[in-house]
């Protein structure tokens, strides 16, 4: 059975709305948990994270037929860089992950009677936290590569526990996404970050997708002796 092409335009729907779909799961469980936690920030962290694991899950089962699933730039970058992807359509899936970034805060916003922006995020800066985004961006660029080259079928398995965990292991809680980085600035619910220190983690996004582009070629190249 031939593997169906999907057109351009579906596939930048895709990014859009998978995207869309993310930010609405990442910022709307942030505002359930927060709720529901009672003050317990460990707890509302637990809630994030497994919403959002499981939100990548089934997004990658979706929409990963369709488009691959990026829903990131850093990951639509990753594919450029190693030649697998058109500079346009790297372009205008980006531009479609962004727009669609945004468009998830606002719905998850409206859902919970919210204002649809608020631009007062949380302080998130510093040497550690910078770190923390590399190293989670590095981590889920290597995830999605090594599965791709040893058992794609649990790339959205991979990513979703990947993720789930980086929310624990990484002093930034893992946002490993400029868009969902530059998305998560348009709120000050419990996901939210100052847009001042935007800039920072996404540099540092783009510096860890680099690295594991770059490992990535060296380790999982066979060479014949």
């Amino acid at each position: 059975m031939s593997t169906p092409v999907f057109s351009t335009s579906r596939r930048i729907a895709a990014e859009f709305i998978g995207t869309a779909l993310l930010l609405a799961v990442v910022v709307g469980s942030g505002i359930m948990a927060e709720r529901l936690a009672g003050g317990n920030v460990a707890v509302a962290l637990l809630g994030n994270a497994i919403a959002t694991g499981a939100g990548l899950v089934v997004l990658i089962l979706i929409f990963g037929p369709v488009s691959g699933c990026h829903i990131n730039p850093a990951v639509s970058l990753a594919f450029l860089g190693r030649g697998e992807m058109e500079g346009r359509l790297a372009a205008l899936y980006i531009a479609a992950q962004v727009l669609g970034a945004v468009i998830g805060v606002i719905a998850a916003h409206a859902m919970f009677d919210l204002p649809l922006v608020v631009m007062e995020g949380k302080a998130r800066t510093g040497a550690g936290q910078w770190l923390g985004e590399v190293i989670a961006t590095f981590g889920l660029v290597m995830t999605i590569l090594g599965c791709l080259r040893f058992r794609a079928e649990t790339v959205p398995f991979a990513v979703g526990l990947y993720i789930t965990a980086g929310y624990w292991f990484t002093s930034s809680t893992s946002f490993a996404n400029p868009a969902v980085t530059l998305a998560r600035a348009l709120t000050n619910t419990f996901t939210g970050i100052r847009l001042s220190d935007v800039g920072g983690f996404i540099i540092a996004e783009l510096a860890g997708a680099i690295l594991a582009v770059v490992f990535a070629r060296w380790l999982f190249t066979e060479r014949r002796a």
